[in-house]
């Protein structure tokens, strides 16, 4: 008696898709230890920054939320400030990698048998991949110095940075920028010239 051929398909789906949590954030700030006053302050690109996109305008925004936070209030532009916070920020490449496939696809062989002297048999399984994204890893740091606008004198400076991956949660500009902004000010002012790391 024949019996037929049979090919099972097994598709698998992974256990979950991978997560990234966002990665901690170091801190410098440098200053001379004076009273920093509370007084209004303008929001402006750092000299010789190139950075006008919208990515750029979410740490403008997210530095200027943290000064208000703060006690700094936003001047008019018909009445000067008394600080200058000057932003800027960069978003380098680090490489990329490509994500485990979120498919498993297993292939299994079943088996004929014929005649009373004879018969075949084809057994086995091969598995292989389908997807699997390729990710770019990125290091984006955020600089802030607030100027004394009377006399130009920087009275404040921090940097922060931190990495991300790319089409991520926490990679997305307005949490990312969110994320550095709150961290840069942390404790504010800070103690001149030690890096923390903030999670």
């Amino acid at each position: 008696m024949k019996k037929p051929l049979s090919i099972a398909l097994l598709v698998a789906l992974g256990a979950c898709a991978p997560t990234y949590r966002p990665q901690p954030i170091d801190v410098t700030r440098y200053h001379l230890g004076a009273p920093l006053e509370r007084t209004t302050v303008a929001v402006e690109p750092m000299a010789n920054t190139d950075t006008f996109g919208p990515e750029y305008q979410a740490y403008s925004d997210a530095v200027r939320a943290e000064l208000e936070r703060l006690g700094y209030v936003q001047s008019v532009s018909s009445t000067p400030s008394g600080y200058i916070a000057a932003v800027a920020f960069r978003r380098t490449s680090k490489g990329a990698f490509k994500e485990p496939p979120p498919v498993t696809i297993g292939v299994g062989g079943g088996s004929y048998s014929g005649g009373r002297r004879g018969g075949v048999g084809v057994g086995g399984d091969v598995g292989f991949g389908i997807g699997g994204k390729v990710r770019e890893l990125y290091q984006t740091e955020l600089w802030v110095q607030l100027r004394r606008r009377s006399d130009n004198t920087t009275v404040w400076e921090g940097r922060a940075q931190s990495g991300s991956v790319s089409g991520t949660d926490p990679d997305q500009p307005a949490v990312a920028a969110a994320r550095m902004a709150r961290a840069l000010f942390k404790d504010f002012p800070g103690e001149s010239g030690i890096t923390i790391t903030v999670k």
